[in-house]
């Protein structure tokens, strides 16, 4: 059975990715988490991770450590969670590939925090056009190709598992959004498969104070 490792399910916005992507696509898996504030958190990584980093999905005597490329992976294995249109194929994963590399300030000022609400950062310039560019996309993808469903581009592909941690990043700091884009949030925290992943974080007993304390009134 192929093993996923994973970091923090509170914290660790790129292990969602690839496990939501597999639980949607109904790829098999194991999985096994490593505690961002265990005393040995990196001798445990680097025993299992070329890139000293998580996630990583083992297979067999193979391993790949990158989300996006776990995703891919899968999709290929599993013939899902990419549209069928070639068009729309492109596009979901021009989305995911902006998100993969993108939102850098979006990222430093909002880290992934299940746990916490109704936490309130600074909205500076960079921050709001980081939200406004994700309202954007995301109404776009959902009027353009999103008619067959209510994910992205109909059906759940790449693009929503690499949007995912956006979702609880909106949860816990909130954001201005449009009707298309607020109708997706609502959503997608909904989904049973999300749902679960909040249920593990929520208890965890990971505690990173520096992250914790962002946002606090």
């Amino acid at each position: 059975m192929p093993l996923l490792v994973l970091g923090s399910k509170n914290y660790s916005s790129w292990s969602l990715r690839p496990w939501l992507f597999l639980r949607k696509v109904g790829f098999e898996f194991t999985e096994r988490v490593i505690a961002f504030d265990a005393d040995d958190y990196r001798e445990q990584i680097e025993e299992v991770s070329p890139s000293g980093r998580v996630p990583v999905l083992i297979v067999g005597g193979s391993k790949i450590w990158d989300s996006l490329a776990i995703c891919e992976f899968a999709a290929d294995t599993t013939g899902r969670g990419l549209p069928h249109n070639k068009l729309a194929r492109a596009v979901a994963r021009s989305a995911a590939a902006e998100m993969h590399s993108g939102f850098e300030v979006l990222r430093e000022h909002c880290p992934m925090n299940i746990r916490a609400r109704d936490r309130h950062v600074p909205r500076k310039a960079d921050l709001i056009a980081d939200i406004d560019r994700i309202d954007d996309l995301w109404s776009a993808c959902r009027t353009e190709y999103g008619s067959g469903g209510r994910w992205l581009f109909g059906d759940f592909s790449i693009a929503d598992a690499m949007f995912a941690p956006v979702l609880f990043r909106f949860q816990t700091y909130g954001a201005d959004l449009g009707l298309e884009s607020r109708s997706y949030l609502e959503h997608a925290l909904a989904d049973p498969d999300v749902r679960d992943w909040q249920e593990a974080a929520l208890v965890e007993n990971h505690v990173l104070h520096i992250v914790d304390a962002i946002g606090k009134k």
